[in-house]
């Protein structure tokens, strides 16, 4: 049976190497995976951190790798482009840095252990993304592990995916699952066994097969239903020859209904889900984007205390490990890639294989229930090859996966005749009324003019928010970077927001301050302060609870403006957020 080992410890490293070494030289620093090398100066403003191609160098131990018949490295993030040597000879390269990837690697370790991985994150015109109000972390910042199977084992290249596609489908009480599996050099005589087991562990639906995909039934099925009951199955799949197991894999998966209305909104299993969450990056105060398991979780209780039911996972594809916790917490899911800000005629093909990796990767999560063709791609405007690049995306999505919808994040300033605006199945806007210009009364009559223009089509709020930092005042002014002026401007779109129900889903921007190196703004540099917490996780601001209010049924009470000590009037206003 397969066999994962991870080769996170001790590698050597170095900036600015683009060839690989015959021997490393003795002044290469020691890292350990997840690793990023621009968790300082990626996070401390001026715009002038480290982009470009670093070399990470291991000499496996063969004492740790059992003996099988195929040995894959796989790379969970990688960015933004890497290519792999073992024994000084070139295996393959990879574009795209926040998806799996693999590389076989059987004939090259038989011959040696020396692995090479060059890394490269500096500016260029086909791998996306390249302009974005974020920075973009070089480093082998997730996972590396080497994979040893069996000569026939369930496919590892294709796509970075995990060898099986589940489609349940409810009808009534119960659930037909269509269970497909990929199958690499299956030979004669060798079957499929299948076993769906519930969360108790207890078998409900097993089945064999010679062909590599069965239909399986669940009898009273339990739905899972977002944070009122995230359910989840569990199917354990071997590929057996006789009475020997050759591999084995399993997924979990949920099964549930849903669809958005657009005048309704949201409706999962058949009652109306009003969708009302976060936006979240990826990265860490004095992480980068090398977190580890730990801190995926603190960011999604964060999240689950604050009473969040969906999240949008932007503006690329997130670690395997979080998308489980969104199936876990029975978060509701917008999972898209990073095609922003600029589109690039050149780099159609990237947004593609990066459209490619994240279905292929992401489909048996329930808690995914949009795929986002693009961010703000309209902010330098239009044109046709932008438009064919949406349709192209659009379609593949819906060739790959006929379950789900397609959505676009719109720029605020893009006009509503855009064309491209309509080519997805659902659409949400980015606004910023209230910060960038305007004020906050705009955001509600906005949305009720898009509505009235363009009925049949869902429209939601995928970003909205304004920057905070320890800075404060008793008469807070739209600019003011203030926690006063932050939580006014919050109180202001929860009203204009939440009681509209034909608005599909509202994604806050951000849950967590975030890097952003190009940022000069509110007296610290480096970062967006948009968060309703701070980058460090340390601190909510006073806007977290203003949501906490809304939507947890968890009882509290909180006095705002803690952080505000140095008052200077005779009588204050305090305000206390309770539900």
């Amino acid at each position: 049976m397969r066999k994962s080992i991870s080769l996170n410890r001790k590698w050597s490293f170095r900036k600015g190497v683009s060839e690989v070494p015959s021997v490393v030289p003795a002044d290469w620093d020691f890292v350990n995976v997840p690793h990023c090398w621009n968790a300082i100066d990626g996070q401390d403003g001026g715009n002038d951190y480290y982009r470009g191609t670093c070399c990470y160098y291991k000499e496996i131990d063969m004492e740790e790798i059992p003996t099988a018949d195929k040995y894959y490295l796989e790379i969970n993030g990688a960015n933004s482009s890497a290519t792999v040597y073992m024994n000084g000879n070139k295996l393959a390269s990879h574009d795209g840095g926040y998806s799996t990837w693999r590389v076989d690697i059987t004939e090259e370790l038989a011959k040696g252990n020396k692995l090479a991985i060059t890394v490269d994150n500096s500016a260029n015109e086909t791998v996306y993304p390249q302009m974005a109000d974020f920075t973009f972390y070089g480093g082998l910042y997730r996972n590396v592990n080497i994979i040893a199977v069996n000569e026939s084992h369930f496919d590892l290249d294709y796509y970075g995916g995990p060898g099986v596609q589940i489609t349940p489908v409810v009808k009534g009480s119960d659930a037909v699952v269509e269970i497909k599996t990929f199958i690499t050099n299956k030979k004669d005589g060798q079957s499929v066994n299948y076993v769906i087991k519930n969360k108790a562990g207890k078998a409900v639906a097993a089945g064999k097969s010679t062909e590599g995909e069965i239909t399986l039934e669940i009898k009273d099925v339990t739905l899972w239903n977002g944070r009122k009951n995230p359910y989840l199955y569990t199917a354990e799949i071997e590929l057996v020859n006789g009475d020997d197991v050759l591999d084995n894999i399993s997924a979990k998966f949920g099964c549930r209904t849903f669809q958005i209305d657009p005048e309704r909104g949201f409706i999962l299993n058949g009652e109306e889900y009003p969708l009302r969450g976060v936006s979240r990056h990826q990265d860490r105060w004095g992480f980068g984007n090398a977190l580890l398991p730990e801190h995926h979780k603190e960011d999604m209780d964060f999240i689950y205390e604050m009473g969040a039911n969906t999240i949008r996972l932007a503006h690329y594809q997130h670690d395997q490990y979080f998308y489980d916790l969104c199936d876990e917490y029975g978060m509701v899911i917008w999972a898209e890639i990073p095609y922003i800000s600029k589109h690039m005629p050149t780099g159609r093909e990237n947004t593609i294989s990066q459209m490619k990796e994240l279905i292929v990767q992401n489909y048996n999560h329930p808690s995914i229930v949009v795929w986002g063709l693009s961010n703000e791609i309209s902010m330098n405007g239009s044109d046709d090859d932008l438009i064919e690049n949406h349709k192209i995306l659009n379609d593949l999505c819906h060739e790959m996966d006929k379950t789900r919808l397609t959505t676009i994040a719109v720029v605020s300033m893009c006009s509503l005749d855009d064309p491209y605006i309509q080519i997805p199945d659902v659409v949400s806007h980015n606004h910023y009324f209230g910060w960038y210009g305007g004020d906050t009364s705009m955001n509600g009559p906005w949305f009720d003019n898009f509505h009235a223009k363009f009925p049949d089509i869902p429209v939601g709020m995928s970003e909205y928010g304004c920057e905070a930092l320890n800075w404060h005042t008793s008469n807070p002014q739209q600019g003011d970077y203030t926690e006063e002026y932050q939580a006014y401007y919050h109180e202001e779109l929860i009203k204009q927001l939440f009681t509209r129900k034909y608005i599909w889903a509202t994604h806050v921007w951000n849950m967590f301050d975030f890097g952003a190196d190009a940022r000069a703004e509110g007296g610290e540099n480096g970062q967006n302060h948009k968060g309703l917490m701070t980058f460090d996780r340390k601190y909510k601001k006073d806007s977290f609870y203003a949501y906490k209010a809304w939507l947890s049924d968890d009882p509290f009470v909180h006095i705002c403006g803690k952080r505000y000590v140095d008052r200077v009037e005779d009588v204050t206003k305090v305000t206390v957020y309770s539900n």
